[in-house]
């Protein structure tokens, strides 16, 4: 693979994280494929995208999706695939020697990708590597609710390597959460029927604010890492960030790095993680093994994480940088219109809800104050456009 010329595979949904590698690559001359199952979705809207391909839905074949990826990842021009959306950060380890007959990806092994996934594995890997996280216990074992607990998907991904359910053509990412109050308790049978599995329930946590640690591994070694507390999630309960503000704390970087080297972790991964209200310690939440929701905010502080994979890729890893901008807020302004709304929508036993104006005033203000957007720039308008119309679709 030469670094200074060829394309990447982009395969993206309606996110901003595939667009940010476009503009991202576009700097430094690569260019990019950008390939979807979505008709117009907003990356492909844009001027930095130098070629859009259809893919089959991953939702309802995912080895037909697999192998039109292939196809496109057999060609003379292409030399990585970048993991954008959950789907794809699963099939790059699953099926990466295929991959790799083709195109050099940076991927965990099948090993460590479902120690990440699964999130009853990963609270073992945490413990055992001396990082917080809350009590985690199946569902199917937890018989008393005495205390304040939230409900989730066991797994990042449901597909056939973890549930025997599930045939090698099915694929689906359950985002349910449950909020449950001290003293309640939840319908099991419903809640498993809902998310297609036995979920987990985790002791609530009183934090004081949540956090993220993007990082790039090679060989089980970080080579570059970035950090940012959260401001705004998806809705007032919480959720993927939609403001953020980049910082960085020798303590997150401990525990975030402990953990990484515990793995022996290779490729990408979006580490979240919440502070403690009543102890300050950082608790693991999630690791996503792939691109994630605030990339925009990372590279606009100056830590060019597309630009990174692709130098590991072709095995430049000594030309990957560790530094960016402190202090750097930006928005994804769709995301603040929802979390606006969940306002009035969402509804938790365990977080107090705010009032609509005050959550009102509160965004607007910090817009006009750090007005740094995910989408909308003045130089291509396309894919904000394209965002728009789907939000109204």
């Amino acid at each position: 693979m030469d670094p200074s010329h060829g394309r990447a595979l982009v395969p993206s949904g309606n996110d901003a994280s595939a667009y940010t590698c476009l503009r991202s690559l576009a700097d430094h001359g690569i260019g990019t494929v950008v390939a979807s199952d979505k008709p117009s979705p907003p990356a492909a809207a844009s001027r930095f995208c130098d070629e859009f391909v259809d893919l089959p839905s991953p939702r309802e074949d995912l080895l037909a999706y697999r192998d039109a990826l292939l196809e496109h990842a057999a060609r003379d021009d292409v030399h990585t695939v970048i993991p954008v959306r959950c789907e794809d950060g699963y099939l790059l380890s699953r099926y990466q020697s295929l991959f790799e007959e083709h195109v050099s990806v940076v991927a965990p092994s099948m090993e460590t990708l479902e120690a990440v996934h699964d999130r009853l594995l990963l609270a073992e890997a945490a413990e055992a590597a001396g990082v917080p996280v809350p009590e985690t216990r199946p569902l199917s074992g937890v018989d008393d609710w005495d205390d304040a607990r939230i409900v989730k998907a066991r797994y990042n991904v449901l597909a056939d390597a973890y549930l025997d359910d599930f045939g090698e053509r099915d694929v689906d990412v359950v985002k349910d959460l449950h909020h449950v109050a001290a003293g309640d308790a939840v319908d099991a049978d419903s809640v498993r029927e809902s998310m297609r599995h036995d979920p987990i329930v985790q002791s609530f946590v009183e934090k004081a604010g949540e956090y993220m640690v993007a990082a790039l591994c090679v060989d089980g070694e970080v080579v570059s890492s970035f950090q940012h507390r959260q401001l705004r999630g998806n809705s007032y309960t919480g959720g993927g960030g939609v403001y953020r503000r980049s910082m960085y704390d020798p303590d997150l970087e401990s525990v975030a790095v402990d953990l990484l080297e515990h793995l022996d972790y290779h490729g990408l991964a979006c580490i979240e993680y919440m502070r403690e209200a009543g102890t300050g310690d950082y608790v693991l939440t999630e690791i996503n093994p792939r691109m994630w929701q605030s990339l925009p905010s990372t590279v606009h502080a100056g830590a060019d994480f597309p630009w990174y994979y692709w130098l590991a890729a072709a095995g430049r890893v000594t030309d990957v940088a560790d530094d960016y901008e402190m202090g750097v807020g930006t928005h994804l302004l769709h995301g603040e219109a929802g979390h606006l709304a969940s306002v009035l929508t969402d509804d938790s036993p365990n977080v107090p809800r705010p009032t609509l104006s005050g959550t009102a005033w509160t965004i607007l203000a910090s817009v006009v104050a750090e007005p740094h957007f995910d989408y909308l720039k003045a130089d291509d308008p396309g894919p904000f456009l394209a965002g728009v119309r789907t939000m109204l679709s």
